[in-house]
């Protein structure tokens, strides 16, 4: 009866060990999956990546500060040329 009882528990530890590898591959499977339909969804999204978008805003700065310096360089030039009309 010893042997029986233990060749019984070694078919079932086979079975369970069996089982849980196909546990295994089936969440594999599924994170797979799951990974593949999200990334799905997000191509259709239309969404800007992270660097494209750090680019763009610090296109934005500079075109700021650029636009910011002529501004003050056209005041400047306005200023000059109110003058020189006042001593003519």
């Amino acid at each position: 009866m010893t042997q029986t009882s233990n060749r019984f528990f070694d078919e079932l530890g086979k079975l369970m060990t069996d089982a849980a590898g196909a546990a295994q591959g089936a969440q594999k499977e599924m994170e797979s999956f799951m990974r593949a339909q999200g990334e799905k969804m997000l191509a259709g999204m239309d969404l800007v990546r992270r660097d494209e978008f750090e680019a763009v805003k610090a296109m934005a700065a500079k075109a700021r500060e650029d636009s910011e310096a002529l501004l003050a360089r056209v005041a400047a030039l306005e200023s000059e040329i109110s003058r020189l009309k006042g001593e003519a």
